[in-house]
């Protein structure tokens, strides 16, 4: 059998097309002890300081036709400038890919690296391990078995984090809660990942909150959408993404048919398309801010395109590359852009975001302006 690297098949791939990389995170071990939790904005997106998808197919070449090596590998894609091209090492992959079904090993906790290197504890999964060990939103993490994270790459941490992907192994947490410092001894288990929240509202309201698009969540949304309502809040804040497949899924959700998304993959071009038979008259409100990425910018922002949400909140993060990944011989992942998608209207998210139609300031409580708007489109105040 041939130790040649190889191109991931195609219709894999296109699971993770616009998923947000592990630098950004949202979902796992965390993609469920993972990065880019809570509320807080992460820095905008801009165009590209330099790399290229030219510079990214140079790099698949070489990969794909064997030329270079994990350790090559990684260099070439710290070095191409493309901010989104990441690298994994297998258990990296594989954990990301457990994520991707609902599941993974880890403590229970979503974390986000701060403008000044610090990592903080985003959120905390109840009965987890690091809930029952006592550990709270907003404390620092300062150490994982003895290694100082501070500054270090969120992928790392979250690397660190899962360990050897194994439920059952032990972990030491260092922590920081204003003056107080202590140790958290934990062990690692395998949980469910949480990113489908449902409330019914007064006024018969339904609220969904979507954390990533991780399988199933479009069969989740639909079946919360059963039954008499008069309005939707979908919350896509603090989302970055995950399988395209799932966020196609939401927006067929609330569509009879049509274009949900064009993309191309190495100047070919490809379009997405929502199911018939969605939801086309209950009032839908989209609420999005800063931290709503990739797959998540495809979907409030096709809604919009196509007439059927208003979208309330602050302006998306602008994520609107492709990626692919090309798996080499010891099961490393290089992930590389190659290429772009446009929204239904033919406009690009990819550095400029998606613009909500009600914008709400900093300190403005967007989901109250979310009720209000809803009234507005006929549901009862």
């Amino acid at each position: 059998m041939s130790g040649r690297p190889r191109r991931i098949r195609r219709g894999a791939a296109l699971t993770l097309v616009f998923g947000a990389v592990l630098a950004t995170g949202a979902a796992t071990g965390s993609w469920g002890d993972a990065a880019q939790g809570g509320q807080r904005k992460p820095a905008r997106s801009t165009p590209f300081a330099a790399g290229s998808v030219a510079d990214t197919d140079e790099i698949a070449a070489a990969i794909d036709d064997g030329k270079v090596g994990s350790k090559a590998a990684e260099a070439l894609v710290s070095r191409s400038g493309d901010r989104w091209s990441a690298f994994y090492t297998a258990q990296e992959y594989e954990g990301f890919q457990q994520s991707l079904d609902g599941r993974y090993v880890g403590v229970g906790l979503w974390v986000r690296r701060e403008e000044n290197g610090r990592i903080d504890v985003a959120r905390v999964q109840k009965n987890s391990p690091a809930a029952k060990g006592g550990i709270q939103a907003d404390d620092q993490l300062a150490a994982i078995d003895g290694v100082d994270v501070t500054g270090r790459p969120v992928t790392e941490v979250v690397s660190r984090l899962r360990g050897s992907n194994a439920a059952g192994t032990p972990v030491r947490l260092g922590l920081l809660r204003g003056d107080h410092a202590w140790d958290a001894d934990l062990r690692r288990a395998l949980l469910p990942t949480e990113t489908v929240i449902v409330q019914h509202l007064p006024h018969r309201i339904t609220y969904v909150k979507i954390d990533a698009f991780t399988k199933g969540v479009g069969t989740r949304v639909r079946q919360a959408l059963k039954g008499a309502t008069d309005g939707v809040l979908l919350d896509l804040r603090g989302n970055s993404g995950g399988l395209v497949a799932e966020a196609v899924s939401v927006a067929s959700a609330f569509l009879d048919g049509g274009l949900v998304a064009t993309y191309d993959v190495h100047g070919t071009q490809r379009a997405l398309y929502a199911d018939d038979g969605g939801d086309t008259e209950t009032p839908l409100v989209v609420l999005v801010d800063g931290g709503t990425m990739s797959a998540a910018e495809l979907l409030s922002g096709a809604l919009q395109d196509r007439g059927r949400a208003v979208v309330i909140g602050s302006p998306t993060f602008g994520k609107g590359s492709v990626q692919m990944p090309s798996r080499l011989a010891d099961g490393s992942v290089a992930e590389l852009t190659v290429g772009h998608y446009k929204l239904p209207a033919g406009r690009s998210v990819d550095g400029v975001g998606v613009e909500p139609d009600v914008e709400v300031a900093a300190g403005k409580d967007a989901e109250a302006e979310a009720r209000e708007v809803l009234s507005g489109l006929g549901t009862p105040p």
